[in-house]
C-alpha cells in the first residue's frame, strides 16, 4: 500500500475571530456550533471560531459559554497572528473600515455583511485586499441567505448580464404589502413594521431607500464589471407613496414595490448604466410582484439564461447567518489556492474592469404612472393629453374617477409607454401649470421586467 493510501493527513482547523456578537453574530455562532459536523465535510476542514470581539463582554461570555475567547477591543483579534478569517459584523462606515483594512494589512482573509461600507470604500477594501493576496467574502451583504452574489459572480459567468431589478429590503416590502393588503396609510404600516421588529426605531435607511441602494450598487458592480459607485445611484423611498396609488395601481394591474435597478443600455453609441432605486409599478401577473412581506427577490436578465429569479429571507439572524457560513466555507477551500486563480471580488479580473458611465436619473428610459387631481370640467383631459402629444410621449392606459357626490373634482390616472425622464420631468412642469389641476402631479415609475 502507498504511503498516505491508507491514513489521509488531517489539516489543522481555520481559526476565525468574530467581531461583534449581535443578531447576526449571534446567529453565526450558533449555526456554526449547531452544524459544526457537516460543515466539515463540505469544507474539508473544521471552522473554528476562536476569539469574539463585543463591547458587551459579560453577555458575550455569557452567550459563548466559555467556548472560545472574549475581548472587548476588535484590533486585539485583527492583529491576533493565531486567527486567520476575521468575520466582520460590526456595521458601518467608522471603525468596521479600520478594523477590515487592519485585518487585511496583516494577511487575515475577511467575511463581512456589511453593505454599507462596501458600497462607499469598496474599492479601496478590495485593492488592498488583492495587494496582500487574500479574500473578502461578503454574501451576507445583500439579500440575507439568497446566495445572489455567487449566481452573478460565478452561476451566470457565461452571461453578458442585461439587467437586474431586485426587491432588496425586508422592511420596506412588509410595509408595502400591509398598505395593499390592509388599505394602510404609510405611516400606521412603518409603526406595525416596527412592532412587529421588522423596522428599526430610526428606520430611515430602509424607508428612504439607502440600504437597497447599497445592495444594488454591489450588485451592479458584479454584474457590469464597474467600480462601486454608490454616490452616483439615484435613492428614492417609500415615504411618500399614498395608499390611493397602491390601489389606482391594482386596478390597472400592477402592484408597487420598492425596486433596486441596474441595466445596461445603449447611448450615443456606447454602453451606459443605470442604477437606480425607487417605489415601481410591476405588472401583477410577474413573480416578482407576488414577493410579499418581509422577504426579498432578485431577478437577473442575462443573454444566454434569460430571466432567473432568486427568492427568500433577506434578513434575519440564521438566514444571514447562511451567507456568512458560505463565505467561511469558500474561503477555507480556496485559502491554500494561488491567489491569481480565485474568483475575483467583482467577477472581472481586476485589470479588465471598466468605467462604463452611470447616467444620471434625467437620461433614463421607463413608462410611468401620472396621477392629476383635476377640475370635473370640459376640456381638461384634451389639455393633458395634449402636453403629452406635444412632448411625444404616448398613453398606454387611462383611468378616469367618476367625482364624488357634491365635489369638483376627480382623480385621472395614466400610464404611458416608455419615455426618457427629462421629458416626462418637463410635462409635468406644464401639467400643473393648468389652472384646472390642483396640487403636483404625482409620478411613480413603471417597468415591465419582461
Amino acid at each position: 500500500m502507498r504511503a498516505g493510501a491508507a491514513e489521509k493527513k488531517t489539516m489543522k482547523p481555520i481559526k476565525v475571530g468574530l467581531l461583534g456578537l449581535g443578531t447576526v453574530g449571534l446567529g453565526t455562532y450558533n449555526v456554526l456550533k449547531r452544524n459544526q459536523e457537516e460543515i466539515t465535510r463540505r469544507a474539508g476542514r473544521a471552522i473554528e471560531i476562536v476569539a469574539v470581539a463585543d463591547l458587551n463582554t459579560e453577555r458575550a461570555l455569557e452567550l459563548t459559554g466559555g467556548s472560545c475567547a472574549v475581548v472587548g477591543d476588535a484590533r486585539l483579534i485583527v492583529n491576533d497572528p493565531e486567527i486567520d478569517i476575521v468575520i466582520e459584523l460590526i456595521g458601518g462606515y467608522g471603525i468596521a473600515k479600520e478594523l477590515v483594512l487592519q485585518a487585511i494589512a496583516n494577511g487575515k482573509h475577511v467575511v463581512t455583511a456589511n453593505k454599507a461600507l462596501l458600497a462607499t470604500h469598496g474599492n479601496e477594501i478590495f485593492a488592498a485586499a488583492q495587494e496582500k493576496g487574500v479574500m473578502v467574502a461578503f454574501e451576507a451583504a445583500v439579500a440575507g441567505g439568497i446566495p445572489i452574489i455567487k449566481a452573478l459572480r460565478e452561476g451566470l459567468t457565461a452571461n453578458r448580464i442585461e439587467w437586474i431589478a431586485g426587491i432588496i429590503n425586508g422592511t420596506t416590502n412588509f410595509i408595502l404589502s400591509e398598505m395593499r393588503d390592509k388599505g394602510l396609510d404609510f405611516g400606521t404600516a412603518l409603526q406595525q413594521a416596527q412592532e412587529l421588529g421588522y423596522a428599526e426605531a430610526d428606520p430611515t435607511f430602509d424607508i428612504e431607500g439607502v440600504d437597497a441602494a447599497h445592495k444594488a450598487t454591489i450588485m451592479s458592480a458584479i454584474a457590469f464589471g464597474i467600480p462601486v459607485q454608490f454616490a452616483k445611484a439615484h435613492v428614492e423611498g417609500i415615504t411618500k407613496l399614498q395608499a390611493v396609488d397602491i390601489r389606482y395601481a391594482e386596478q390597472l394591474g400592477y402592484r408597487i414595490k420598492l425596486l433596486g435597478i441596474t441595466k445596461r443600455v445603449k447611448v450615443n453609441g456606447g454602453e451606459g448604466i443605470e442604477l437606480r432605486v425607487h417605489p415601481t409599478l410591476i405588472p401583477s401577473k410577474r413573480l416578482i410582484a407576488n414577493v410579499e412581506g418581509a422577504m426579498n427577490a432578485v431577478l437577473v436578465h442575462g443573454d444566454a439564461v434569460g430571466a432567473t429569479l432568486y427568492y427568500g429571507k433577506g434578513a434575519g439572524a440564521e438566514p444571514t447567518a447562511s451567507a456568512v457560513i458560505a463565505d467561511l466555507v469558500d474561503i477555507t477551500r480556496l485559502a491554500t489556492a494561488d491567489p491569481e486563480h480565485r474568483v475575483p471580488h467583482l467577477a472581472f479580473q481586476p485589470n479588465a474592469m471598466t468605467n462604463i458611465e452611470i447616467l444620471p436619473m434625467s437620461e433614463i428610459t421607463t413608462s410611468y404612472y401620472l396621477r392629476m387631481h383635476v377640475a370635473d370640467r370640459p376640456g381638461v383631459l384634451a389639455d393633458l393629453t395634449r402636453i403629452l402629444a406635444d412632448a411625444t410621449i404616448s398613453i398606454d392606459a387611462m383611468l378616469q374617477k367618476e367625482p364624488a357626490e357634491g365635489e369638483t373634482h376627480t382623480d385621472i390616472v395614466m400610464l404611458t409607454h416608455q419615455t426618457q425622464e427629462k421629458n416626462i420631468v418637463a410635462a409635468i412642469a406644464k401639467m400643473e401649470a393648468l389652472s384646472s389641476v390642483e396640487g403636483n402631479v404625482t409620478k411613480i415609475r413603471l417597468e415591465n421586467l419582461s
